[in-house]
């Protein structure tokens, strides 16, 4: 299959190299203005979970291949800093490209603004379970064995099974939440509890010490157990039903105490997770999950005393 990159992003460019290695045809579409500077090929340096419960460390080449203007592909994939989908899919529609869109964005959207701005784009929501960094031509990425991906019923589009095929073809399995967009709200709320704790234990400028800070304390993680419990809640008052999402919740509905040794033990045992909470270190993405879910629980008028205290700090630090 033909696909697009937008950008040449971590998250983007660790699923075009997963397609390239499949025999893919993969391309980037860049600024004009980086076109000549853009490399040529990078240095991939992978904790792949996609054949290895514990991941395997791999490092392999990726070579960078640019899209021209008014070109058509299969799938387009758009993975985005929140709050800038507009910007990417201006900048679509201005290159001419055609194609599927495979939305790999967090969103805290409505459905119908979404779809005001994708306009005349067909689109699918699906999330990434990747992560990493980029410096120096070099990847350095984590990628996990599944992605997940709006059900068939509710994804508008003619090409559906292909991108199946394309994911399959990947070793990437699929997990389909009831509903992609509440499943991402929820996940940037749940996200939102995390890392507005974490965001307390130091220097903002350094989110891999504060990550390290919070998974390695126990007190940290029970504190980010009680704030995941009220951020929860500003998705429930977006009227969304979290009964259908019990799996997800689980982990922290039973005793606090229970929940944090498990979330210690996990992120003590399991590299991909912990790998991926390290890597992670843009600061305005971050930010931008908290700030977005703590000003509708304002505008909720919810008690989230916990989390409000995480922002307080938060908003101290920014001040600094």
């Amino acid at each position: 299959m033909n696909i697009c990159i937008l950008g040449l992003g971590v998250i983007g460019t660790t699923y075009a190299y997963a397609f390239q290695k499949a025999g893919h045809q993969v391309e980037h579409l860049v600024r004009k203005e980086k076109r000549v500077t853009c490399p040529q090929i990078l240095q991939v340096k992978l904790l792949d979970g996609r054949f290895q419960s514990k991941g395997q460390e791999t490092e392999d080449d990726y070579s960078v291949a640019l899209a021209k203007d008014k070109s058509s592909y299969d799938f387009i994939f758009v993975s985005v800093r929140s709050g800038k989908l507009q910007a990417a899919i201006d900048s679509l529609r201005q290159a001419e490209i055609k194609g599927t869109l495979v939305i790999f964005c967090n969103l805290w959207l409505e459905r119908q603004e979404i779809e005001a701005i994708v306009g005349d784009y067909p689109y699918i929501l699906a999330f990434p379970t990747a992560g990493g960094h980029m410096s120096d031509k070099i990847l350095g990425a984590v990628l996990f064995d599944h992605v997940m991906l709006e059900r068939k019923e509710r994804a508008d589009v003619s090409n559906y099974e292909n991108l199946v095929k394309l994911f399959d073809s990947a070793h990437i399995k699929q997990e389909l939440p009831h509903d992609m967009l509440e499943w991402i709200w929820l996940h940037m709320a749940i996200n939102a509890g995390v890392t507005s704790t974490a965001s307390t234990l130091g220097d903002l400028e350094d989110p891999q010490k504060l990550a390290l800070a919070l998974m390695d304390d126990r007190k940290n993680l029970a504190r980010a157990i009680q704030a995941i419990r009220e951020t929860v809640q500003v998705v429930a008052a977006r009227q969304v039903n979290l009964k259908l999402y019990k799996n997800e919740l689980l982990p922290y509905k039973i005793p606090i105490w229970i929940a944090s040794r498990l979330m210690k033990h996990l992120f003590a045992s399991n590299e991909l997770t912990r790998r991926i909470m390290t890597l992670h270190n843009d600061k305005n993405d971050i930010l931008y999950a908290c700030q977005e879910v703590y000003q509708t629980g304002l505008e909720a008028k919810l008690s989230m005393p916990v989390f409000a205290a995480n922002m307080s700090k938060i908003e101290e630090k920014l001040k600094e």
